[in-house]
């Protein structure tokens, strides 16, 4: 949680950090990237806004929370990149913005983790008591994880990410099945996530259960 006045001047950060948890890199970084789309989108009401993501990390709540983009209403897509990546397209004006991170960010990072890396190998080779080393670098780690989450709030917005507009195709809407009972476990399950298994119509727990047994 945010326990100071430190980044007071950044509206709803306190919010987001109360949905999400504690402050970290992700929501950090979810945050200025929410930001930066709300300036060409307004905050999704009905389903009007999509986001697609390219990556599960804490950055995505902050989207959540901020533009109201959820897995629930079906207007939040995850796609398994591992990118720091966000496309947010709206079905209304059939506009697509495209919001990534500049890879200097990264490297930064990268830098400050190999300083923790020497600065543990230095503790290590100065046979300190093992308390102490881990005390000191969990301070250590604490003022790193500071110094990236004050680069990510507080550099400028053009200098943190790159804004591209794209053509996508239009993401479907969230739509409802049919739901049809399990001939394995008994339990409804949406029929077009339903398997063959012996001869059965089950669910995919169950199938993965079976075909594993």
């Amino acid at each position: 949680m945010i326990k100071d006045d430190k980044y007071e001047e950044f509206e709803q950060l306190k919010d987001v950090v109360r949905f999400h948890g504690h402050l970290c890199f992700g929501i950090a970084l979810g945050y200025r990237v929410a930001k930066c789309a709300n300036k060409y989108f307004r905050r999704d009401i009905d389903e009007d806004l999509v986001a697609i993501v390219g990556n599960n990390s804490c950055s995505v709540d902050a989207i959540q929370f901020l533009l109201g983009c959820t897995f629930g209403k079906g207007n939040l897509i995850h796609k398994d990149y591992g990118k720091h990546v966000y496309v947010f397209y709206s079905r209304n004006y059939k506009k697509a913005l495209r919001i990534s991170v500049k890879g200097w960010l990264f490297e930064y990072i990268n830098s400050l983790t190999e300083d923790f890396e020497n600065y543990k190998k230095s503790l290590k080779e100065e046979n300190k008591n093992k308390e102490e080393v881990k005390e000191r670098l969990k301070q250590y780690s604490k003022e790193l994880r500071e110094k990236i989450i004050d680069k990510v709030l507080k550099t400028p917005e053009k200098e943190l990410l790159n804004l591209e507009w794209i053509e996508i195709n239009p993401p479907k809407k969230a739509k409802i099945y049919k739901s049809i009972k399990c001939e394995e476990c008994g339990e409804y399950f949406m029929e077009i996530k339903g398997r063959v298994a012996n001869g059965k119509i089950v669910c995919k727990e169950c199938f993965e259960r079976l075909i594993n047994e």
